[in-house]
């Protein structure tokens, strides 16, 4: 049966087994909706294994109880804002971003005996959020206390200020903010509602004087005559998560999708979305152009440049902000992390670039292999940098896929 923002919770599931989705049909009219989604596992391979499936059927079937923010993993890095999730206190942070900062953060954390369990961090042009789940080092329980948790928020804010001081908020409410979490909310959505909010005040857009999407994104929002549909069509370069992004971005702003139409070509993904406002009605122009910038940095937030170091190593209080202070001494600054512990190992993903906006120099990978190597796994993979295909500016590819443009014009001639 539909409800809303159904779509969000099954493709959230979809998203956190690490499911990537190739196409898919969605359409919901009335009380019911009916979603078809072809998929691949992680290693981009036909999901065959009868554990898999099953494990797939039991997160989505009728038991599954969605929504549910922790389907397919045990890690507290997997939901937000529990207050306690089990032992375990989540911090959301966001501010101006800098070199070195996530470094300064795990350093304090560390000296104030809070042992990092899990985190999601995510930059975007000149902003940065951040969720980190953290305990007490000497009970491995959650930090309850309110004085303890007020003088943690306090040195954190201190933190985001820089070190020049200032006020939170700069005078426009875009500065140091931290908040102990008290919601429910899956991370990745936190992480998009904290940059949203950001864009709201201007600081998650794109710079004056160049668009926002320069990398062959196209966003464009049209009116369907036919069944008085406003349609988002998207063209961007595939990767996991794309259409999370999406239907993430869409649902917390009040809209609701109808239909759509999801495929790949090639290196990109096109996605056609027919969506109208809670109320039934459908987008203003106004409206219409916010979509637009609003869905243009949900895309670019995941996208990265640079290289990906995967530490794996056993954990202890204080390994993130060695780790990140030797990043930090190398001129390396972190576009995105990912911090998870799996029993007594800790697991973490950087996507890191040099801090000048040069190309990453080999060298100082292999000085960094020579220094983090020597306590942890590190494996280190570029980032693919794919060159976009050209087309005339302000079109959108027309492909062969299915359209659901097409089957309303066809149903009202």
């Amino acid at each position: 049966m539909n409800k809303n923002g159904i779509l969000l919770e099954v493709v959230q599931v979809l998203s956190d087994l690490d499911l990537t989705i190739l196409k898919a049909y969605i359409t919901s009219d009335g009380g019911w909706f009916m979603d078809v989604f072809h998929v691949l596992d992680k290693q981009g391979q036909k999901v065959t294994d009868e554990k898999t499936i099953q494990h797939i059927e039991k997160a989505l079937g009728p038991g599954s109880n969605i929504p549910g923010a922790t389907k397919g993993s045990n890690s507290p890095g997997r939901s937000v804002g529990m207050h306690s999730i089990g032992d375990h206190t989540a911090i959301e942070l966001k501010g101006p971003d800098r070199t070195g900062l996530l470094s300064e953060i795990f350093a304090v954390l560390a000296e104030l005996q809070c042992n990092v369990m899990a985190a999601e961090v995510w930059t975007h042009r000149t902003r940065v959020a951040c969720v980190v789940y953290v305990n007490d080092v000497s009970s491995g329980q959650a930090i309850e206390d309110a004085c303890r948790l007020a003088g943690i928020e306090e040195r954190l804010r201190h933190v985001l200020r820089g070190h020049g001081g200032g006020d939170d908020d700069d005078g426009d409410g875009r500065g140091a903010h931290t908040n102990f979490s008290a919601g429910s909310t899956h991370v990745d959505r936190r992480l998009h509602q904290l940059m949203h909010a950001d864009m709201d005040l201007g600081g998650d857009g794109a710079p004056q004087g160049r668009p926002a999407a320069d990398d062959g994104t196209a966003v464009t929002v049209e009116h369907c005559e036919e069944k008085d549909y406003s349609v988002v069509n998207v063209r961007c370069r595939d990767r996991p998560k794309l259409l999370f992004d999406i239907v993430c971005t869409l649902t917390d702003m009040q809209y609701v999708v109808f239909h759509a139409a999801v495929t790949s070509e090639g290196i990109y993904g096109i996605q056609e979305l027919y969506i109208r406002r809670k109320d039934g009605r459908t987008l203003l122009k106004d409206e219409a152009e916010k979509v637009t910038k609003c869905l243009e940095a949900a895309i670019s937030r995941r996208v990265s440049e640079g290289f990906t170091l995967e530490l794996c190593g056993r954990d202890r209080v204080g390994l993130l902000s060695d780790v990140t202070r030797v990043l930090r001494e190398h001129g390396l600054t972190v576009t995105r992390a990912d911090v998870t512990t799996v029993g007594e190992q800790a697991v973490n993903v950087f996507y890191v670039r040099d801090a000048s906006g040069q190309p990453v120099d080999m060298k100082t990978i292999e000085g960094l292999r020579g220094q983090v190597g020597q306590t942890v796994m590190l494996n280190v993979k570029k980032v693919p940098a794919d060159k976009a295909p050209e087309r005339t500016a302000g079109s959108m590819a027309k492909t062969s896929f299915f359209s659901f443009g097409g089957l309303f014009a066809k149903l009202g001639a």
